[in-house]
């Protein structure tokens, strides 16, 4: 039996659906692009790592129909709407830090969920010693804290505490200015003793959002939930309302009635060496 736990790392975390999936082609599109770069022809057990709402599960299930795919998530809303909709797959709440499957995988996928969990030095050693030989790990994950976007997050919370008001605690400003993704130079470094091939590479999406505050609907799906989820009503007010300001700013809407918000993702595809 594979071991889970009802709560992940950041299940302190609540999560929107319907939120997370405006925006979603967005979304999606950096999703297909991984899976496109898997280079396998007939994997045999499958595992979603931080599938959410199993769109991308899905598709993964479509393109090899003689898998057994399995989505993994902590979020139990997120699982809900994921297993709404009939399909083949076996959908699993777990804590990815500590889940361990039930067999050697020959894909681990994870598209942008692995930014959430500490200890990256240890975990990534960690999935990727518990493919099957010759097995996949591919993973993507946002490059989003160097963003204007998410400096701001920060700033707000800070310049509200430097004025003798502040909205929330000093480890709500400390989850969000710490270091989510190491350097890929890092992943390289972690992966490559074990691997027999492995890419490592950097995306920058020019990405046109549309509708009103569309940068803020945008981060109000991912990077705003532990300050959506950690402050009162009253200061998520004033937060939102300093913060929708300053995103106006910096994100101004173009002629079309577009937002232009440039987006970084990190991509690494690594399949598993012979044991030496």
């Amino acid at each position: 039996m594979a071991e889970t736990t009802p709560r992940a790392a950041h299940a302190g975390t609540r999560w929107d659906p319907s939120q997370y999936a405006r925006f979603g082609d967005h979304r999606l599109r950096p999703a297909l692009e991984l899976l496109a770069r898997v280079p396998l022809s007939q994997p045999r057990v499958i595992y979603d790592l931080g599938c959410g709402t199993g769109n991308v599960t899905r598709l993964i299930a479509e393109r090899w129909p003689e898998a057994r795919v399995y989505g993994v998530d902590s979020s139990p809303q997120m699982l809900d709407k994921a297993a709404s909709e009939p399909s083949p797959i076996t959908w699993m709440e777990a804590d990815i830090t500590r889940w361990r499957p039930e067999q050697p995988p020959d894909l681990l996928y994870s598209n942008a969920t692995l930014q959430w969990l500490d200890d990256h030095p240890a975990l990534f050693p960690r999935l990727f010693s518990l493919l099957s030989e010759g097995g996949c790990l591919a993973v993507q994950m946002p490059l989003s804290r160097g963003a204007p976007s998410h400096r701001l997050m920060v700033e707000v919370l800070r310049d509200a505490a430097t004025a003798g008001q502040p909205l929330g605690p000093e480890s709500l400003t400390a989850t969000l200015s710490r270091k989510w993704v190491l350097d890929a130079a890092q992943y390289y470094d972690l992966l490559a003793p074990g691997a027999a091939t492995l890419d490592v590479w950097h995306t920058e999406y020019l990405q046109v959002l549309q509708g009103d505050d569309a940068v803020l609907e945008w981060v109000k799906a991912t990077g705003l939930r532990p300050v959506l989820n950690g402050l009162d009503e009253a200061a998520k007010e004033r937060y939102l309302e300093t913060y929708r300001t300053r995103l106006r700013e910096t994100y101004p809407r173009r002629g079309d009635g577009g937002t232009l918000y440039p987006f970084r993702r990190l991509f690494m595809v690594a399949l598993r060496g012979a044991e030496r």
